[in-house]
């Protein structure tokens, strides 16, 4: 049998709680080790109690070894300070704990070695699931992660992806490009022809299906062909790019699509910052609806992408053997004050 105490020094033992319970130790085991064998309930207070008068904790990491998985699912995203990820890893954790489980979460850095390093090493802590909420990179080779996915499958793991899949992986889907289409549609019906994009690293799949889909749907509002200025996915960058149009004297009327919310809502303080008048003079959109953005002067014009359920159907698709994929989430055009008609 395996004793999976905590071992720190003067630490009760799953021995020392067995004891003063007046139990065996396999009942003791059974009792706080979550087997599925059944124990008489007054057993299993009196082991409770026990366990709680002693300050007994279990070894959790023990216990993995022992069954070849734990209570835990590992929840990987680029940047935990993008409110966008920490929207999606609420919802990842409220689920998680109305199904009796725990969430760590690593960080990326949006670097993808450092995501193959982080499965290869949450491998070894035996996760019922590992959810991969950063975007992926057309531009890297996949080779190394989906090897890493096999290997989690393998010690009966599952490893859940959100938008674009990887081989081997869940997918709980949604669509990107076609989310904005709608928004390039409906902000060239409001009047605006002439826009700027915002857009991340060439290569990365949510901005660039993102950037497709706006230029497609604005074009066929009527709109001219947007001007695509690079950067990173942050607040800081969005702020520094619009800085920099503004400094050409970017003309009135000119929409500037952030290519995420946060992206958005650093242009609208250039803009600000500028001496310009959001929406009225220079209209920003963007893309996520994060909290902040219905909060900031003018309310930002966004597409929803229901953060909080996409954790929450990530986090059931790493645990639910029987989870099967379903249509992809369906995202809304939310039309505020930074898009006024023209």
């Amino acid at each position: 049998m395996t004793d999976t105490t905590t071992r720190a020094s003067g630490a009760p033992t799953l021995h020392d709680v067995a004891r003063e319970a007046g139990v065996s130790l396999a009942t003791a085991s059974r009792v706080l080790n979550g087997s599925t064998r059944k124990v008489a309930e007054a057993y299993a207070e009196r082991v409770q109690a026990a366990a709680d008068r002693l300050g007994y904790t279990a070894n959790l990491s023990a216990q993995a070894i022992a069954r070849g998985t734990s209570a835990a699912v590992a929840l990987i995203v680029a940047d935990i300070a993008d409110p966008y990820f920490g929207q999606i890893a609420s919802g990842v954790a409220q689920a998680a704990a109305d199904a009796g489980l725990i969430v760590t979460i690593a960080m990326t850095e949006r670097d993808p070695r450092r995501e193959v390093a982080l499965v290869r090493a949450l491998r070894g802590q035996r996760p019922r699931g590992i959810i991969l909420a950063a975007s992926r990179d057309a531009s890297v080779d996949s080779t190394p992660l989906t090897a890493e996915i096999a290997a989690v499958q393998a010690t009966g793991g599952r490893v859940v992806t959100l938008g674009a899949g990887l081989s081997g992986s869940r997918v709980v889907a949604y669509e990107n490009e076609a989310g904005a289409r709608a928004l390039g549609e409906r902000v060239a019906a409001l009047g605006y022809r002439d826009a700027v994009v915002l857009a991340g690293p060439e290569g990365l799949r949510t901005s660039d299906d993102r950037l497709a889909g706006f230029t497609a749907g604005f074009a066929t509002g009527g709109g001219s062909a947007p001007r695509v200025v690079r950067g990173e996915i942050s607040r800081d960058a969005g702020y520094a790019a619009a800085s920099a149009l503004l400094t050409d004297a970017l003309a009135p009327g000119t929409l500037v699509f952030g290519i995420s919310d946060v992206v958005a809502i650093g242009a609208l303080s250039a803009v600000r910052d500028a001496g310009r008048t959001p929406g009225a003079d220079i209209a920003v959109a963007g893309f996520d609806d994060i909290a902040t953005g219905r909060d900031v002067t003018p309310g930002l014009t966004t597409v929803r992408l229901p953060l909080e359920e996409l954790g929450a159907q990530a986090l059931r698709a790493s645990v639910d053997a029987e989870w099967t994929p379903g249509e992809p989430v369906a995202l809304e055009v939310l039309v505020r004050a930074s898009t006024p008609p023209r």
